[in-house]
C-alpha cells in the first residue's frame, strides 16, 4: 500500500486534487483512486538536498495514466523522515 510510505503526521497534497490529505485513510483513499487510473510516472528534474534524518527532493515529473493516456505535468516536493527504523515521506 503506497499510503504505508508516509510518516504518521504526513501531509499529501496531491498534484491531480485540491484536497489536502491529512491522516493515513484520506491518504490511501486517494491512492486506492489514483492508482485506478494506471498511472506510470517519469521524473524530468529533481533536486536533493540532504540533512540530519531527513531528506527533500523536489523537482518537476510527468504521468501518464495508461487507462486513459492523459498525460499530467507537475511540481512535487518530498520531505523525507526517519520513523521507526524507516525513511517515510513527511
Amino acid at each position: 500500500c503506497v499510503a504505508s510510505r508516509y510518516a504518521s503526521k504526513a501531509v499529501l497534497l496531491p498534484t491531480v486534487s485540491d484536497v489536502p490529505r491529512t491522516d493515513y485513510a484520506l491518504i490511501k483513499h486517494y491512492f486506492e483512486d489514483f492508482l485506478k487510473k494506471k498511472p506510470q510516472g517519469t521524473i524530468l528534474e529533481s533536486n536533493v538536498v540532504i540533512g540530519h534524518d531527513w531528506c527533500q527532493d523536489a523537482g518537476i515529473y510527468e504521468f501518464t495514466m495508461g487507462a486513459t493516456g492523459d498525460k499530467v505535468k507537475g511540481r512535487y516536493s518530498f520531505v523525507y523522515v526517519w520513523e521507526d527504523g524507516q525513511w517515510k515521506i513527511s
